[in-house]
């Protein structure tokens, strides 16, 4: 991988942890969405993605999320149409403090020049500032600067 816009899908080093603010762009290529802006939430510990029409079915003898997801604040007219294997089923206890089973998927994220393995649960998060939150088990070897944001990058301009 020597292309400058390669990112590494390797196993995360201690040595030299990447600082993050308390908000940054990242991605979910698995799902086809390059980038969305999340919210960096040490006092949640698994991530949540705002999604909608989740349905879940066997397929091919897997059980299969299929849901879209609009990627960016403010916008409903963007739409992207995701489907990922489901890894289990919680009850997750939301920032008001009320409860609420959700379905758990497995896939790559890609933050601070680096890509690894992170669960997300399924929410509609309609009412919530950010349409992701990335929880505390996803930022294992990183160092978070509540101060700042989006140290890790913007977006590159053009087309979302």
């Amino acid at each position: 991988m020597n292309s400058p816009d390669a990112v590494p899908d390797s196993t995360r080093s201690d040595a030299d942890p990447p600082v993050i603010g308390w908000r940054e762009w990242v991605g979910l290529p698995e799902l086809g969405i390059a980038h969305i802006k999340a919210k960096i939430d040490t006092g949640a510990r698994t991530s949540a993605l705002h999604t909608f029409s989740l349905e879940v079915a066997e397929e091919a003898g897997v059980r299969t999320a299929r849901f879209g997801v609009h990627p960016f604040q403010r916008d409903s007219d963007t739409i992207v149409w995701c489907r990922a294997p489901v890894i289990d089923e919680r009850s997750v206890r939301d920032s008001g403090g009320h409860r609420e089973w959700r379905f758990v998927i497995a896939t790559q994220i890609e933050m601070a020049a680096r890509r690894w393995p992170v669960e997300i649960t399924l929410t509609a998060r309609d009412n919530m500032l950010f349409r992701m939150l990335v929880g505390r088990t996803a930022m294992r070897g990183m160092r978070i600067d509540p101060t700042a944001s989006f140290v890790t990058g913007v977006p590159a301009p053009g087309p979302r």
